[in-house]
């Protein structure tokens, strides 16, 4: 899949070209075309054996391309070793000497260089990532993410043109993890060098990266910005693994101007040419997608209320969690056994309960299609995949 365009001037990009990785016969990494534009926050993004960390090991020098090059900035770098490559890592262990203080083990890499002069750089890299204060402490009296914070800190000392970044934030938990993300974005921004982040996480990669390329089986399946994967997936398996997708087999009735107009269960919906990534002939099959946010539910004595123009099916309330802020309802309808609705919690219908008759509708705009050929749930994780 070629994900790459060619520029001028290539400064601290990081530019994949055919890059492959094969071990034995089973390919790992299938032939890829990757630009990393410099001075940008870009996440790999994947399930476990997609083939995103291999791809990052690739760019450090720690795996061996079996084809295609590794370029930073100008430098062909493929048949370079890690240590002479301008690029540093952070790994989820964050691998801190515990007999170092943290100042010392910031300072570790200028002193290994033969730098004697090191006071003013460590204290400047420990004010950016907020540690200034923790310099004189040992690992182990701070916390996983001041720890975190203090191997960013070591690695972005040695000014390396790209940061590589592990599936960093792993170890922490959810509320830590939530605080480092937008930490980590920040020291991005002030730093301005390149991030590449691997990471299993949608939400983590949303929130932190410019730029996001989404992996399965070796392949980057979707590249672009997080809301223009969330928006605009072109794949099931995208829509299905970033958030939540609602999918309707439906038939093309007709094409008008800028909507085709498709049959399912008897009703009609609208889908807007320009959101369909599908063949769209009259008689062809379409699998129309929407995500469970972008709809409503008015119970069915209300139907008359639903103003013109909008997608609607009918439905009964087959279940429905109270989640603080929202309510997420599953409705059993004739297109979609198990429709998923998130509401926000404002004013709430005490008649939305299950067995309650109701019509879901929408603005046909936040429809989109997607080839009928390929699988409904690719993408969708199970609980024996989170737990291994």
């Amino acid at each position: 899949m070629k994900t790459t365009n060619d520029t001028a001037a290539h400064g601290g990009d990081v530019r994949l070209t055919g890059i492959t990785k094969k071990y034995g016969s089973f390919t790992a990494v299938h032939p890829l075309d990757l630009t990393v534009p410099q001075g940008s926050f870009f996440a790999l993004l994947g399930a476990s054996g997609c083939g995103k960390t291999t791809t990052l090991r690739m760019i450090a020098g720690l795996e061996e391309p079996t084809a295609g090059t590794v370029h930073l900035g100008d430098q062909d770098v493929t048949a370079l070793p890690p240590y002479k490559r301008p690029v540093n890592t952070v790994f989820q262990s964050y691998a801190l000497f515990p007999h170092l203080d943290i100042f010392e083990n910031v300072a570790f890499g200028l002193r290994r260089r033969g730098i004697k002069s090191v006071k003013k750089q460590v204290e400047e890299m420990l004010e950016l990532v907020q540690l200034g204060e923790q310099a004189r402490k040992k690992p182990h009296q701070l916390s996983g993410g001041q720890q975190q914070r203090v191997a960013v800190a070591r690695a972005l000392i040695n000014h390396p043109k790209v940061l590589l970044l592990d599936e960093p934030l792993g170890a922490l938990d959810l509320k830590l993890r939530r605080q480092m993300q937008l930490e980590l974005k920040r020291i991005q921004t002030e730093v301005g060098i390149t991030f590449v982040h691997v990471t299993h996480d949608q939400e983590e990669a949303m929130t932190m990266a410019d730029t996001v390329a989404v992996m399965n089986a070796g392949r980057v399946e979707q590249l672009g910005s997080p809301a223009d994967l969330y928006e605009n997936p072109r794949t099931t398996f995208v829509a299905n693994f970033l958030g939540t997708s609602n999918f309707i087999e439906a038939e093309v009735d007709s094409t008008s101007g800028s909507e085709i107009v498709l049959k399912a269960g008897g009703g009609k919906l609208m889908l807007p040419e320009a959101r369909n990534s599908a063949p769209a002939r009259t008689g062809g099959k379409v699998l129309l997608g929407v995500r469970p946010e972008k709809i409503s539910l008015t119970h069915a004595d209300d139907a008359g209320d639903i103003p013109e123009g909008r997608n609607r099916i009918t439905g009964r309330i087959a279940d429905s969690s109270f989640i603080g802020v929202s309510t997420q309802y599953v409705i059993d309808s004739p297109v979609c056994p198990e429709f998923e609705v998130y509401v926000q919690n404002i004013d709430r219908d005490p008649r939305l309960t299950p067995g309650a008759e109701v019509v879901l509708h929408w603005n046909p705009e936040h429809t989109f299609g997607l080839d009928a050929a390929q699988d409904i749930d690719a993408g969708v994780e199970t609980v024996e995949e989170e737990v291994a």
